[in-house]
């Protein structure tokens, strides 16, 4: 029997429920705002298929939570609600309590407790269900919980739907599977979609796919709170400096963002041993640590968390009063939203920016992914897919030139257009003539560059900091806020002291970089395969910087550009990470990576060194053969299948007796892969050399 709908609140019972339920959520002196009512009344009264737009802070979840409050009180079935952060689940299963909803979550972190959850369901004892958009892909939840809740009438809540467009700064192709999912709900479905980061072109493209007569509610998205400023200063020396000197004077506590991991656990521990509460927290941080180190937050027992977008749309502190950017994300949409986090519940908070225009552009670089690969690598994926037999993803990745994460990101979105099939075992071909889109891979491409374009300028444009943002962002209000530094003429001091300068100069050299040893050879590949033997292994090696980083990272990248000669000075802070290697025994000679790029850099490194520990450097490596450049291989089957085959070893430029059981120092110009320096150790070992210790000028 087709399902129908159940009865519905009127205008003016949603007008009263939902100023109860707000009170309820926010105090009792809580009242709706005019943008609130006007969104419950379009989903639960009135049945539109509604796309809420609305700054950070709004009450977004409010809205949600009233109407599926009014909707199980007049005998529906549960709000399904699709997310992506586990901080934001966590948050509204407590805030959905104040409205007597029993909210649960289903995703990666909670396995242990989905048959208790997926029981309740099905005893209709769950007002809120909280899911991830990676749920919809899969297939034993579709048949177990999403039929299930498919046979009532029920109501879709999409956050964050930003997420759904590949316009967005924060694309997931996972949300593409909303497309199908609206499909299969009948008309009169009470549908919402939210976000407080979507511009005219996002907002349009979500709006289109939640259907013809969606309803688009935008609200203005000036922050009254929020004080922007921006520090200008040469380098991660004085940026550092700078917010070891100010932090304290900065209101209550907030969050310092970086771009790495590496960053955000180096700028902690430069602020801990400075005195300040500060602990890191990006995406290597393990989840139950997360949560311990978010309430801490919460409650001020720390300072600041130094954090990547990990912490982020997800978090929610109505009390955070600062947000500074130690370097800024790609993108002005991506810097409202971070920013977002602070001033939700306070009349003033701080937006400090100190921009690293060198160091971000070259991360940005190197974490750029368009949401579409080149057409090219679309058709070498569907060449190598059959409609009769599933092929795998490590099949896949030995033949397509893709890393893992950009290859899986491509099936879902070849999945998701119908072009393939996912099935156990891996994918099949399903429509050979799905077409490439190539006018939208381009603008997509040309759009993304504009973006890091404007973030580059952005402390030096003129005018309203927070217009600038709200512009981006299409807001069609924006005026300027007249409390940024450009409105007031207001400059923050960057005077310093030269001995704090040097002392934070000191602490980003210092930070030595590690580089894990390869431990098995890549699947798909004919040879070598399978685990390395232990003793072919190379052992824990070292770099002396990273891509992007505030020490040697500017420097390195100019020496390795051909801009700057290897100074003595460089070659001396090598050897420093070599003094301070805690090593089991000391390397008895040096041996170069054969380059056809960088020969005589890394000669004079290798010599430089010899010098200086008086070792020998014996160029037992040769290449044999050439193939393509690594920096050109995108996974770990073809950055093998590139260097398998191409060096041997010298047996005349072996050291002799002695010497050749000594470890060995393997130097190369930079590390990126590993797989290099893993073949390099593996033909040093099976000619007979003691233990390999790479050392790289530079690690990614």
């Amino acid at each position: 029997m087709a399902l129908t709908a159940p009865p519905r609140p009127t205008t003016a019972e949603v007008e009263a429920e939902l100023a109860e339920h707000v009170r309820a959520l926010a105090g009792p002196d809580a009242v709706p705002r005019p943008e609130q009512v006007a969104a419950v009344r379009a989903v639960v009264a009135d049945g539109r298929r509604t796309l809420l737009v609305a700054r950070t802070g709004f009450g977004k979840s409010a809205v949600y939570f009233s109407a599926t409050r009014m909707l199980r009180d007049r005998g529906w079935g549960p709000t399904v609600v699709v997310s992506p952060l586990l901080a934001l689940m966590r948050d509204q299963v407590a805030a959905a309590q104040r409205l007597g909803l029993v909210a649960e979550t289903i995703n990666s972190s909670n396995t242990d407790e989905w048959d208790r959850i997926e029981a309740a369901i099905t005893a209709d004892a769950v007002d809120l269900l909280l899911i991830s958009p990676e749920r919809l892909a899969n297939q034993g939840f579709r048949e177990r919980v999403f039929h299930l809740l498919l046979e009532q009438p029920m109501a879709l809540v999409c956050d964050e739907a930003h997420c759904i467009s590949d316009w967005g700064h924060d694309f997931r192709p996972d949300y593409l599977r909303l497309r199908h999912l609206l499909d299969e709900l009948p008309s009169w479905t009470p549908v919402l979609a939210t976000t407080a980061t979507a511009n005219q072109r996002v907002t349009d493209d979500v709006a289109s796919q939640l259907g013809s007569d969606a309803l688009v509610l935008r609200t203005t998205l000036d922050r009254e709170a929020l004080h922007l400023s921006v520090v200008d200063l040469p380098d991660d020396a004085h940026r550092l400096a700078w917010l070891s000197e100010h932090l304290d004077e900065l209101p209550g506590s907030g969050i310092v963002y970086c771009l790495t991991q590496e960053q955000a656990g180096q700028t902690a521990e430069w602020l801990r041993l400075r005195g300040h509460a500060c602990e890191a927290y990006t995406g290597g941080t393990e989840p139950e640590q997360r949560l311990v180190l978010e309430e801490q937050l919460r409650a001020n027992e720390l300072k600041a968390l130094v954090a990547t977008s990990a912490l982020g749309m997800g978090f929610d502190k109505g009390d955070l009063a600062f947000c500074v950017h130690l370097g800024l994300p790609p993108t002005p949409v991506a810097y409202y939203q971070q920013i977002g986090r602070a001033g939700r519940a306070l009349q003033r908070a701080e937006v400090v920016a100190l921009p690293r225009p060198t160091e971000d552009a070259a991360v940005w670089r190197w974490f750029e992914q368009v949401s579409l690969p080149p057409e090219s690598t679309c058709d070498e994926v569907l060449l190598q897919l059959s409609s009769s037999r599933p092929t795998s993803v490590p099949t896949l990745e030995s033949v397509v030139n893709l890393g893992r994460s950009r290859l899986q990101t491509l099936l879902k979105i070849l999945e998701v257009d119908g072009a393939i099939r996912a099935v156990k075992g891996g994918y099949l071909l399903a429509d050979e003539g799905w077409t490439y889109d190539r006018d939208k891979a381009e603008r997509l491409r040309r759009l993304r560059r504009e973006e890091s374009d404007q973030m580059l300028a952005f402390a030096d444009r003129p005018g309203c900091r927070l217009r600038f943002l709200r512009e981006a962002l299409d807001d069609a209000e924006a005026e300027d806020c007249g409390r940024c530094d450009r409105c007031l003429g207001a400059v923050r001091t960057t005077d310093l002291d030269p001995e704090l300068v040097a002392e934070a100069g000191r602490h980003l050299r210092a930070g030595d970089v590690g580089i894990e040893p390869r431990r098995q050879w890549p699947t798909g590949l004919d040879e070598p395969k399978g685990r390395i033997k232990p003793d072919a292994q190379a052992r824990w090696g070292r770099a002396l910087c990273r891509v992007g980083d505030g020490g040697w990272g500017a420097m390195i990248d100019e020496v390795l550009t051909g801009d700057r000669l290897l100074h003595e000075d460089m070659v001396r802070a090598v050897a420093g990470v070599l003094k301070r290697w805690d090593w089991e025994q000391r390397p008895g000679w040096i041996c170069p990576v054969p380059s056809r790029r960088r020969q005589g850099l890394i000669d004079r490194l290798c010599s430089g060194l010899g010098q200086l520990g008086k070792l020998p450097v014996h160029p037992a490596l040769v290449r044999i053969e050439d193939g393509g450049f690594q920096a050109d291989q995108a996974n770990s089957a073809h950055q093998v299948a590139n260097v398998w085959g191409r060096f041997t070893v010298d047996p005349d430029h072996l050291p002799e007796g002695d010497l050749l059981d000594a470890p060995v120092l393997l130097v190369d110009d930079e590390c990126d892969s590993r797989w290099t320096l893993t073949v390099a150790s593996h033909l040093l070992r099976e000619a007979g050399s003691g233990p390999v210790l790479p050392l790289v000028l530079r690690s990614r």
